[in-house]
Parts: structure tokens; sequence; C-alpha cells
């Protein structure tokens, strides 16, 4: 080879990917810190920006919800609920709203992000780790709607010691869905039907986890099918550690955990494998 041909071929740098697929890069999110602050400002702030409520809408949204549920499951249908119709319901939509708005804001991490994602490096990670941290905001405000409710009814609650979990319960919640909706945004490169299924799929999730109907009057024999779905022991938890009512199990508890997990090594392992190669599929 002459030394123009290795000049030439010197002045390329070819870069590759060096990390594993199972790889969180924690320490590389956490040196992007201030940009994952940004995601989570751009996404609390900015929907809300040119609305007449603003942030209220966080309130809003699951107390207008709670009052229909009541209603219509409570009053017209007869639905019996453990412990408070307001409060029950309320508690569900709350955590099923976080974990809602957790999938479908994380499905769609790499089509809706393609344009900052072919332009930049950083951590892409940081993107759905963003949308869950600002639902967690929005949790956070609703919780407290949540407390002055539970001040309303104190003479019907029964706070148990398991209320020393709320956290836990909180964390799992997020990493189910942070999890499922990592795979969803992963699959959606080369399968773009997902991506409308997605919302669809979620609504109809709900009516299986404990928000509707609790666990306690659904029959024995389809009791099973229902503890698959991780999400129930967690609303469960939830609800009995506030008003001490409802069907929670340890052992539940702990297959939602490993649910978690699960979920969250084959979302990672995904996710880095099409950050890898996804500006050549989108």
């Amino acid at each position: 080879m002459s030394n123009s041909d290795q000049q030439k071929s010197s002045s390329f740098i070819e870069i590759k990917p060096t990390y594993p697929l199972f790889d969180l890069r924690i320490k590389e999110v956490l040196h992007y810190r201030y940009l994952l602050f940004l995601f989570v400002k751009r996404d609390f702030i900015t929907i809300y920006k040119q609305t007449i409520l603003g942030p209220l809408w966080h309130l809003l949204q699951p107390l207008l919800t709670t009052f229909i549920f009541t209603a219509i499951f409570s009053h017209f249908a007869k639905i019996k609920t453990d412990g408070p119709p307001t409060l029950f319901y309320l508690s569900g939509l709350i955590m099923w709203g976080y974990f809602a708005a957790c999938i479908n804001k994380t499905s769609t991490t790499f089509i809706s992000n393609a344009g900052v994602f072919g332009k930049v490096y950083f951590p892409r990670i940081t993107v759905p780790l963003a949308s869950v941290i600002s639902n967690l905001l929005s949790l956070s405000m609703q919780l407290i709607l949540l407390i002055f409710f539970l001040l309303v009814y104190h003479h019907q609650v029964c706070i148990q010691y398991t209320i020393l979990l709320l956290p836990v319960f909180i964390l799992v919640l997020a990493f189910i869905g942070l999890g499922v909706g990592i795979i969803v945004s992963s699959l959606t490169i080369r399968y773009r039907d997902l991506a409308y299924l997605v919302t669809f799929g979620v609504q109809l999730w709900m009516y299986g986890s404990s928000v509707i109907i609790p666990l306690s009057v659904v029959p024995d024999r389809y009791k099973f099918l229902f503890k698959l779905n991780p999400v129930i022991p967690i609303i469960e938890g939830f609800r009995y550690s506030l008003f001490g009512k409802g069907a929670f199990l340890w052992i539940d508890f702990l297959y939602s955990i490993a649910f978690t997990v699960v979920v969250m090594l084959v979302g990672i392992i995904l996710f880095n494998r099409t950050e890898r190669n996804f500006m050549d599929t989108i």
C-alpha cells in the first residue's frame, strides 16, 4: 500500500458501540444528568404551556374520572369495592394513570426523537427515564389530592404498616412501565403497527387490573388468571396500605417484583440493540 493510500485510510475513523447489550450505563446517565433534567422539564411543563389550567389537569383528570366511575360502577352497576368507592377508584386511577403514562410515553422513544438522536450523541435511555420521572411529578400532585380525600374519609380508613412500602410500590410500577415501554419502542422500529395498538391495549389492560373491579369480588376460579397481571398486587397493596382493605398477599407482590426484573432485562437488551442501528431502519 502506498503512503498516499495509508494516509487516506488513516483519515477515516469508524466508531462502533463497545458496550454490551445488557448495560445500564449509569455513570454515563449521571454525567448527562443536566440533559435529563431538561427532558423532564420539557415533558412536564411544555405540554401545558399554552393551556389555561396548566398542571391542574393532573388533578382534574383523575378527579373527574373518579366521580364518573363512582356514579356508574358503584351506584348504578352496584359493584362492591374495598373501602369507600371514592377512595377505591381514586387510588386505583392514580396508580394506573402513572403506569399507563409511563408506557405510552416511553413506547415512542425512537420514533418521536429520531431527529434529535440522528444529530447529537447522548445516552438514549435518558429520554424514557425522563418520561418516567416527569410522570412521577404528576403522581406526586395526585397523591396530595388522595391525602385530602383520606382525611375526608378518615373514619373509614385504617392505615397499615405496609404504608412504608409505598415508595417500593411506586418504584416497581415505574420499572414495569419503563420495561414494557422500551420493549415496545424497540419493536416499533420494525413493526409500526404496535404504536397504534399500545394506547388501545393499555386501556384494555386497565379493566383487568383491579382499577374498577377489586380482586376480592372476582370468583375463585378466575383469580389465578387475574393474578398473572403483575400490576394487580401493586394496586391492591397500595390500597391496603392506605385504608386497610384489599386482597394483598406477599407472594403476589414477589411475583410482581420478579416480573419487573425480567421485563427490565429484556427491555434493556432490546433497547441497547436497537440503539446501535435504528437510524438505518427508521
